[in-house]
């Protein structure tokens, strides 16, 4: 072959090899999940409560996603109201278009701080949650009515506590861990026992000084409007204090006969408001 015809088929290679792997990037690219939402659906994030983490969405992600939503379940550090807020915003700021935005219980309180000023958030949904004014605090709005398991005069008889240490040997904080054997009784009533034994083995601390840190700003729930899932069932957060701060804040209501994990025990349930949420954004 001459030098001429060897440079030519070179070339020719190299074309043909060049187009091989745009097309395949193309393609590649094209079979990516993109987080964009359609034009159509509006964004779902779940935030979860104390003690529990991303898990615990599972069953309601996977029945969103199956009716075509995109599911973002966003990580709540569960150190601080203030600091968990922020770390929520922060990840809200990072998702284009509309969002339905909803928290179990603890993170109701993240919630209504963290769509404050994000005006992609379009509705906001309560599972079993705080729904909190400016400086309520979890202690108080737990223990405003009867009936929380969590309300008692000797926290060690509930919790088990871990003493976090900082660099010179000092107790910087404490993190609380609901005791195993209390677990699926007072959270998950009717979830099966070994599934609830589970919950609790995998539950995630939440620090002890959250308990009597106020909320801190100016609740979203004021502009964007809210939906509240109540389970009647429930044993952490009493019903009849769920549904005052429903009413305070002018929220959709549906009860349902569940536990504090509802999400885990009716994850129909819980799918259908938030699609009605969705729906109404």
């Amino acid at each position: 072959m001459s030098k001429i015809a060897k440079s030519s088929w070179a070339v020719a290679v190299a074309t043909a090899a060049g187009a091989l792997v745009l097309t395949l990037a193309g393609a590649a690219s094209s079979a990516q999940p993109s987080h964009r939402p359609t034009a159509l659906k509006p964004t779902i994030v779940l935030v979860h409560g104390a003690w529990a983490d991303g898990s615990s969405w599972a069953a309601v992600t996977q029945k969103l996603q199956a009716k075509g939503f995109t599911v973002d379940v966003a990580p709540n550090p569960l150190r601080g109201v203030a600091d968990d807020s922020r770390s929520v915003k922060d990840y809200l700021a990072t998702i284009p278009g509309p969002i339905v935005l909803v928290g179990h219980s603890y993170g109701g309180m993240v919630i209504t701080n963290a769509a404050t000023g994000n005006p992609n958030v379009k509705e906001l949904v309560y599972i079993d949650a705080f729904i909190p004014q400016r400086n309520d605090t979890v202690l108080g709005l737990t223990t405003a009515k009867p009936g929380s398991v969590l309300a008692v005069a000797d926290p060690s008889t509930v919790f088990n506590t871990v003493p976090l240490q900082d660099a010179d040997g000092k107790v910087a904080a404490v993190d609380l861990y609901v005791k195993p054997s209390l677990f699926p009784g007072y959270f998950a009533g009717g979830v099966p026992t070994r599934k609830a034994a589970v919950l609790a083995a995998g539950q995630r601390p939440l620090a002890y000084s959250v308990l009597t840190e106020a909320s801190p700003g100016v609740p979203a729930w004021q502009t964007i409007p809210s939906w509240s899932l109540i389970g009647t069932g429930d044993r952490v957060i009493p019903p009849a204090e769920q549904e005052i701060m429903a009413a305070r804040a002018g929220a959709h209501v549906v009860k349902v006969k569940a536990p504090h994990l509802s999400m885990v025990s009716n994850p129909s349930a819980v799918t259908g408001l938030i699609r009605r949420a969705a729906v109404h954004s």
